[in-house]
């Protein structure tokens, strides 16, 4: 039976005539009256939109338009030949999530736009006022004289009023997996060279991927810009302009190519994907935004019966620290009897899956053309025999498809790599695509361009029907496409736990941005719960070939108190959540059991105490009982919080189980130093948190 249950409180109330000024603009408002966006054409009738949060203007005068291939593109000479204003309201129920009920509310301005030059060609432009944020799209209608065209550029322009602080990563078309940086926008360069990323091939950059997250000088609003619904188009990242005629601040959109310079190669009708900018008063709203999943239709998969949050282990960091390897040209983990031991474990100790990396040929050879062999197992691992163990055990296996970005031939042995896993109950699959995608005639696409967009989503509907959820790394950036298909459960997409094995790894401050950055986008698989956290001795076997993609000469080093490895699991969001370690370093450990208690699906998420790269303090209960949990980061900076409990329902009582940092934890002298204390609380209580440097704080609250 379908899971999903949509309650519309609300019919679409259509009103055609629109409000409307007195100098030809047409205006909507956000439900709650706080955001207003105003929509124009100006004196070359070219249209133009802007944004306030009450009276301070966000997004001052910013144009919107198409340059197509044909050198007729769709800028200028329009006029209005219809509009109409509608309001919407609706509660809607995840299949999983961060909460059990969506609330979807907005007022939609709808624009009917037409040439006034011979070819009387068609835009339309959709526009959405959210409590949190704005909303808007192109829509080409069909039509005679626009039919077949390619879009060499987006004319979209974000005007920014202010020089606010930005959280962003280079527009690398190839990977988002990198530090933050910290920035005023006039301080983000143009262009640059990439030096930090040894995975791409692309050796230069200018501006921004998205999401990119801003704080107003003053710190009286939040912004953060993104894409929603992300389908058949490329990825967007933006560009600053420096010498726009309406702000000092601006950005503009810039399409990820084709190897020819071409943008998006469509027809009509079209619809592009949502620009998108959550606009809140504090951090801790842009958290609980759910607007990037309102701005995606409503579920296509009927039998949902599949789509399973999971805790999992896995044969996955042994590799990372160089001690096995994936394939058989050295200690070969991914074998029959290694994989039974994670199920029993799994078993165990209440996990619900485990993680098979490494154990189909073609390892060895990873950059030659289609080397990944899909069904074929090495000679040391049984697919059904450990698929049938899993399953007589009550514990899911994982299965994994990596391509190496050899993207066309997984597709074209797509079919047969999930019917095998049909076949054998594994309803779960981690996909990978580390590696230059080459199509046709040997030609590379970029990961986040147009071909490989439309193959992930190709990827994901295959898997639907053979009733498989995904993990995808390497992927195209998550734009809210989970609401549509709820078995995409979780994206990599994000510099994650492994660049600590083998980089000079992920610092405090990074995890503390991710949640207000990537994670606005969807879920995250992390990979977190380290509890070994000084592995330099370790005998690194790879690493000429860490060196080689990290371009780094480093031991690796985890930043990370112990304490802060189990908050993780709380602030970073994600349906799949893995206990990442060796399972010698969880065998008899006491820590190890809020790893155990913590849940992967919540029913209300309440974000307590944040500050963007300082700390975060996020509160989660679980769907499936009464148990709130809690988890806290700090950056490289040691502090003090109090927080009050009042998330926790009221008039009932707690057990709280807490996992601290020690009295001289340190996150690079003592990481592994932690103390557990119990205490009973009510919703009437404060929790006095002492944060190590680089540390964190987890709870459990046990209903009593």
């Amino acid at each position: 039976m379908q899971r999903r249950i949509l309650f519309v409180l609300s019919l679409i109330f259509i009103s055609f005539s629109c409000t409307k000024k007195t100098d030809g603009t047409l205006s909507i408002k956000s439900p709650d009256k706080e955001i207003s966006l105003d929509f124009k054409l100006c004196d070359a009738r070219s249209p133009l939109y802007s944004v306030k949060l009450g009276e301070t203007e966000v997004i001052s005068k910013s144009s919107l338009g198409l340059d197509l291939k044909t050198n007729n593109d769709l800028l200028e000479n329009f006029e209005i030949v219809n509009s109409k204003i509608s309001n919407f309201k609706e509660t809607w129920k995840p299949i999983w999530g961060e909460e059990s009920e969506i609330k979807n509310e907005y007022q939609e301005l709808f624009v009917e736009l037409q040439e006034t030059t011979s070819l009387k060609r068609k835009m339309n432009l959709r526009f959405k006022a959210f409590n949190d944020g704005i909303a808007f799209r192109y829509e080409i209608p069909e039509q005679r004289n626009l039919k077949d065209f390619t879009i060499l550029d987006e004319k979209t322009f974000f005007h920014f009023t202010e020089d606010h602080t930005a959280w962003w990563i280079p527009s690398d078309y190839d990977t988002y997996e990198f530090i933050h940086n910290e920035s005023t926008i006039s301080q983000i360069p143009e262009a640059a060279t990439n030096e930090q990323h040894g995975h791409s091939r692309q050796k230069n950059w200018k501006g921004t991927n998205t999401p990119i997250t801003m704080e107003s000088p003053n710190k009286d609003y939040y912004l953060a810009l993104h894409e929603a619904n992300l389908q058949d188009y490329a990825g967007m990242t933006v560009i600053p302009v420096k010498d726009s005629p309406y702000s000092d601040y601006a950005f503009e959109a810039d399409l990820v190519p084709w190897d020819n310079g071409d943008k998006v190669r469509t027809s009509a009708p079209m619809q592009s994907p949502w620009r998108m900018l959550i606009i809140t008063k504090t951090p801790e709203e842009l958290l609980t935004s759910r607007m990037i999943l309102n701005l995606n239709e409503a579920n296509k998969i009927k039998d949902t019966s599949f789509i399973k949050p999971l805790k999992y282990i896995g044969i996955w960091w042994s590799m990372h620290l160089g001690v096995a390897t994936w394939g058989q040209n050295g200690r070969h983990d991914a074998n029959t009897e290694n994989s039974k031991k994670y199920i029993e474990f799994a078993k165990e100790h209440g996990f619900d899956g485990v993680l098979v990396e490494g154990w189909n040929k073609g390892w060895e050879e990873w950059y030659k053309d289609d080397n990944f062999d899909y069904v074929t197992p090495y000679n040391d691992f049984n697919l059904e025999e450990v698929a049938k163990f899993a399953d007589d055990n009550e514990v899911e296996l994982i299965g994994h498809c990596e391509t190496g970005g050899q993207f066309e031939s997984f597709e074209k042995r797509l079919d047969d790599a999930f019917k095998l896993y049909e076949r054998n109950k594994v309803n779960a699959v981690k996909t990978g695509y580390a590696g230059t995608p080459y199509g046709e005639n040997k030609k590379p696409y970029f990961h986040h361009g147009q071909r490989m967009v439309k193959h992930y989503n190709d990827v994901l509907k295959a898997a639907a029907k053979h009733k498989i959820t995904l993990d995808v790394h390497e992927p195209i950036k998550p734009t809210g496409l989970q609401r549509t298909y709820p078995n995409l459960m979780s994206h990599e997409g994000v510099r994650g736990m492994e660049w600590n094995s083998w980089s000079d790894g992920n610092s405090p401050f990074h995890t503390c941005v991710l949640p207000f950055t990537r994670g606005l986008a969807g879920p995250i698989d992390y990979t977190p719960g380290i509890f070994d956290l000084d592995f330099s001795e370790t005998p690194f076997k790879e690493r000429k070939l860490w060196n080689k993609i990290g371009g780094l000469d480093n031991p690796g080093g985890m930043h990370s108190t112990l304490a802060r490895q189990l908050a993780l699991y709380v602030t970073l969001y994600s349906p799949l959540q893995m206990a990442a370690d060796l399972l010698s370093n969880y065998e008899n450990h006491p820590a190890f059991k809020f790893i155990e208690d913590v849940p992967v699906d919540w029913s209300e998420t309440e974000i307590v105490d944040a500050e963007i790269g300082d700390y975060l303090v996020t509160a989660r209960k679980d769907k499936n009982s009464e148990n709130w949990f809690l988890g806290a980061l700090t950056n490289e900076e040691a502090r003090d919080l109090s927080i009050k409990l009042d998330f926790l329902d009221e008039g009932k009582a707690y057990k709280a189980t807490i996992y601290k940092d020690g009295k001289d934890a340190d996150f690079e002298k003592n990481p592994e130093l932690y103390e557990i204390i119990e205490k009973d609380v009510t919703s009437s209580d404060s929790l006095e948190l002492n944060l190590a440097a680089g540390g964190g704080v987890a709870v459990s609250f046990d209903k009593q």
